[in-house]
């Protein structure tokens, strides 16, 4: 049975257009990545795989639903997953995106034991560090512009 897990909702200063187009090309992930680790990273506009530790893992696009909605499915991972990415333009702030992530995982016991507990920690603080870099809060070494941001 898949493990289900909701991101918080975050308040992003982009428009839903802005980041579906930022988060629709995976190689834009692969810029984000300090260029001692992009060599561990291939990726084009459909598929992203990185290699950690000798394990490999990847994403690929699933769907995507224009300036709403972006779904990845496993792509050579150790585990199946399924992940939404959602864009939904906020009523009262013209230009601001309510954010969040849901994601379905495939995890047997024992890697259920060691990173179940922390998935939602990483998704809230995806949330969390996308609507920070939106108002100007940059993680030191982070660059907006490499992704239209």
């Amino acid at each position: 049975m898949a493990s289900e897990y909701k991101s918080k909702h975050g308040i992003v200063s982009k428009s839903p257009y802005e980041l579906f187009m930022a988060f629709s090309d995976m190689s834009n992930f692969k810029r984000m990545l300090p260029p001692d680790k992009q060599d561990s990273v291939t990726a084009d506009y459909d598929t992203l795989t990185a290699t950690y530790n000798g394990m490999s893992m990847g994403v690929k696009v699933y769907q995507r639903v224009p300036y709403s909605r972006i779904e990845l499915v496993d792509y050579g991972a150790p585990f199946g997953f399924y992940a939404r990415f959602h864009f939904d333009p906020v009523s009262d702030r013209p230009g601001a995106t309510d954010f969040y992530i849901e994601l379905s995982a495939d995890l047997n016991m024992v890697t259920k034991m060691f990173i179940g507990g922390k998935i939602q920690g990483v998704l809230d603080k995806i949330v969390d560090g996308l609507a920070d870099a939106s108002e100007g809060k940059m993680p030191e070494g982070f660059d907006p512009s490499q992704f239209g941001l």
